[in-house]
């Protein structure tokens, strides 16, 4: 079940996986602020790679900083040789294409998660 709620995205699974609560920001700066008042654990950000305000990189540097130990999951409209020939992401980083399923999705989560 996905709720949108005021603070943000609540996910709720019914098949026998943990709950997982989802929060949303609008860009980086949201998404910095987000981190510092939230006060339960973040497992995990995912991140466009290319972004107005502030890359992804970026992005998931200073929310690492903050929280380390976050896992980063990026993701980009553009190919994945064209983000990592480019240098908008280093080699090795966990990326997910646009557009993707639902499944996909779900399977690069777990992925990360696992990392």
């Amino acid at each position: 079940m996905l709720r949108r709620e005021r603070s943000g995205v609540s996910f709720e699974r019914n098949d026998g996986e943990r709950p997982r609560r989802v929060e949303s920001a609008t860009g980086a700066k949201e998404a910095i602020e987000t981190v510092r008042g939230y006060e339960q654990p973040i497992h995990l950000l995912l991140t466009d790679v290319v972004m107005p305000s502030m890359g992804g990189p970026d992005l998931a540097s200073r929310i690492q900083t903050l929280r380390p130990g976050v896992k980063v999951l990026y993701m980009s409209g553009y190919t994945d040789e064209t983000v990592f020939r480019h240098g908008h992401l280093a080699e090795g980083h966990l990326f997910l294409q646009k557009p993707f399923t639902p499944a996909a999705l779900t399977r690069k989560l777990r992925e990360a998660l696992r990392t």
